[in-house]
């Protein structure tokens, strides 16, 4: 047995109880038939980018509350096809859509990109929803104290809209969607791939938002703000803790259909690996996943993009003929 191997073995057997209620699946029906009541109202907007070889665009649409989610769309126009598989990007706690800079591998395999804001942190997304309780030091604990408030509720929705938006452009083929994320990007990887059948795969990177109970309690990454939410609420202790569950992908992973490429490190305190395999270690799809036995939060870098690339070239090859 290998080091890897050896270091690893016990995260392949780690099931900590599923934390999941009996009204789990009505909760989601329930928050899944909202999002599709709101109107979409999608736009998509010209740019005047250096690049001439990959059309970029300025793009809207509406969240769960009707929040106008910002986003980019590439097409890779020098490919001169009617239509194009699309790969849809969550990004990393507190940060943003991006730049269209940061996603041209993808454009050069013969993809669309669609890369979008999640509300309310550094993008140009706002944040029109309304809250009944304060929160503390940032959005994974707003909304805490109700479950239908919650932060992620809206946020989990606001990116399975974005897979209406990319189903919505002419130029993109519905039927060839894959998502991909790192960090909070991977948890709503695996969120969506939960409650819509529509992707194709997903890609998640060093994923967040698994075995959240262990998260607070070890004060790990964002989750350490729920942590000081309860210091000043320790009343609401129970109530926190029950309301969290909905949002935990560990009780959501059966649901996943479509196949998982992970990636995790085993020195990551941010989204610690074990807490990951409470996820993965319950995904009946086919799986896969990547161990970084040094690294950190920061995963495996431009290793795992070629890993990714790679992927798609062999399973999915036929996209890109």
């Amino acid at each position: 047995m290998g080091y890897i191997e050896e270091v690893t073995k016990d995260l392949y057997q780690y099931l900590p109880p599923l934390t999941g209620k009996d009204d789990l699946d009505a909760f989601w029906s329930a928050t899944v038939e909202q999002a599709n009541s709101i109107p979409l109202q999608p736009e998509r907007t010209a740019m005047d980018y250096p690049s001439k070889h990959v059309k970029v665009y300025d793009i809207a649409y509406n969240g769960l509350d009707e929040t106008r989610i910002r986003g980019w769309l590439l097409i890779p126009a020098f490919l001169k096809k009617e239509s194009y598989p699309c790969l849809i990007h969550y990004h990393g706690f507190s940060g943003s859509r991006g730049e269209p800079s940061e996603f041209m591998h993808w454009a050069m395999m013969g993809m669309a990109v669609l890369s979008v804001d999640c509300r309310d942190q550094g993008g140009p997304t706002g944040n029109s929803a309304s809250y009944t309780h304060g929160f503390l030091s940032n959005v994974a604990s707003k909304g805490v104290h109700n479950k239908w408030e919650y932060y992620y509720r809206y946020a989990y929705m606001d990116c399975l809209k974005a897979i209406d938006f990319a189903c919505a452009q002419a130029d993109i083929d519905a039927d060839k969607l894959v998502i991909e994320g790192g960090s909070q990007g991977g948890a709503l990887g695996m969120a969506v791939a939960a409650l819509d059948n529509r992707p194709k795969l997903a890609m998640v990177d060093v994923p967040s938002n698994s075995n959240l109970a262990a998260r607070i309690e070890g004060n790990h990454g964002a989750f350490g703000a729920v942590a000081e939410y309860l210091k000043r609420h320790p009343e609401q202790t129970d109530l926190v803790m029950d309301n969290l569950s909905y949002f935990d992908t560990m009780n959501l992973a059966d649901r996943i259909a479509c196949p998982v490429l992970a990636s995790v490190a085993l020195k990551d305190e941010t989204c610690p690996a074990q807490m990951y395999f409470a996820t993965y270690n319950r995904i009946q799809a086919d799986k896969e996943i990547v161990i970084y036995p040094f690294n950190g939060h920061e995963g495996g870098g431009a290793r795992q993009t070629k890993i990714k690339l790679a992927y798609l070239s062999k399973h999915f090859g036929g996209w890109f003929e």
